[in-house]
């Protein structure tokens, strides 16, 4: 049998580096992943894709005296992004990038693949390869399509995402809300334009977006319990074109979030009832989209989460580090919230920030960081 090197995690990272992709559209990731799966296949494998959602792959291996099945998940997909890092191994997709870190979460993934093709599990145990984390909800769209049923359904499911802040193989979870939920924020103002030297004579959108953003700041501040906190940002305003006309329409764009569900819908409602007001008292028209898709808070199930790091805790020779909730958003909290698990965060050492072009991760994470991942998961399948 063959152990799982470091060279080999680092050779998925930087092939898979090579090709992002947009959600949905990873063909030929998935064809990458579906070559290296397939050569491994044996009798206790099951491959396993959907023609409703095609980049999708599911890996089901036979245990060998199952009590459980235990599900780990990657995501797939890539960010919209211009990659700026120089490397050898830099995209070669014009302006789409790794920068959030799926190319070293499907590394470790098809590491497990890889080692558990040549050591049959006790439990059974299932990889799923997600697509469309960044955007269009992969998480729940598999979960709705009945990828998660009968044989296919875990017990309890794990995952990971980079962290840069945190040393190269350092894990990091906590018993409760990991990451926040969040929800997309569209507003258009639809207002009545004219001459800038007549306001009086129009109904001003722009005005009544100043007000609506200011009055959207009051939703955390006088509507959420302040030791849970939350966020609305608009980081989007469109609208005019000339200094001396006010225009009909102004659009926004923005994020909410908060570090519960209950918070979370309060949240939505009190946007929609000041949008109303704001839209009233002006005498003007404000729709609202929020989405919040299955982009839920990441809550850890407190039991396998205690487990998790108790026994990373107890590891000499596993660098963990107890973590703070972060208003990040995963859609992996959908998933959270039909089947328990826990979400981990594994430390890449890196000073640029998720989401940066810049992102280049600290390869010595690959190693450490899928041991301590395998490890857990033989250790949980013999309790």
């Amino acid at each position: 049998m063959t152990e799982i090197t470091f060279e080999n995690l680092q050779q998925y990272r930087r092939d898979l580096h090579l090709i992002p992709e947009l959600a949905l559209v990873e063909f030929q990731t998935h064809a990458y992943l579906m070559d290296k799966i397939t050569n491994w296949q044996n009798d206790t494998m099951t491959i396993r894709t959907v023609a409703e959602l095609p980049t999708a792959i599911l890996v089901r291996f036979e245990g060998s005296d199952p009590k459980r099945t235990i599900g780990y998940r990657s995501d797939i997909d890539a960010l919209p992004i211009a990659e700026q890092t120089d490397l050898p191994f830099q995209s070669i997709h014009a302006g789409v990038m790794h920068a959030c870190g799926h190319d070293v979460h499907m590394s470790l993934a098809l590491g497990m693949v890889q080692y558990f093709s040549q050591h049959q599990p006790k439990d059974n145990f299932i990889v799923f390869f997600q697509p469309a984390e960044e955007a269009k909800s992969g998480g729940k769209l598999a979960y709705d399509l009945g990828l998660f049923e009968d044989e296919w359904r875990p017990d309890e499911f794990y995952g990971i995402h980079d962290q840069p802040d945190l040393p190269a193989g350092t894990l990091s979870t906590l018993v409760g809300t990991l990451f926040a939920g969040t929800a997309e924020l569209v507003i258009d103002i639809h207002g009545q334009g004219g001459h800038a030297a007549y306001p009086h004579l129009v109904k001003d959108p722009i005005v009544a977006a100043a007000e609506l953003i200011m009055q959207l700041q009051t939703v955390v501040s006088r509507s959420v319990d302040p030791i849970k906190g939350g966020v609305v940002s608009i980081g989007v305003i469109n609208g005019g074109k000339a200094n001396n006309v006010i225009p009909d329409n102004i659009h926004l764009e923005g994020t909410v979030r908060s570090m519960t569900r209950t918070d979370l819908d309060i949240m939505l409602t009190r946007i929609r009832q000041i949008a109303a007001g704001v839209a009233l008292s002006n005498d003007i028209t404000i729709d609202v989209v929020l989405e919040s898709g299955s982009y839920l808070p990441v809550e850890n199930n407190p039991e396998l989460a205690n487990q998790l790091i108790d026994f990373m805790q107890l590891r000499d020779d596993i660098a963990f580090e107890l973590a703070q909730p972060a208003m990040t958003g995963e859609d992996f909290g959908y998933l959270l919230q039909q089947i328990p698990g826990v979400m981990l965060w594994l430390g890449v050492n890196d000073n640029h920030a998720l989401h940066s072009p810049k992102l280049n991760i600290d390869e010595a994470a690959l190693l450490p960081g899928f041991t301590a991942l395998r490890d857990f998961i033989e250790w949980r399948m013999n309790q």
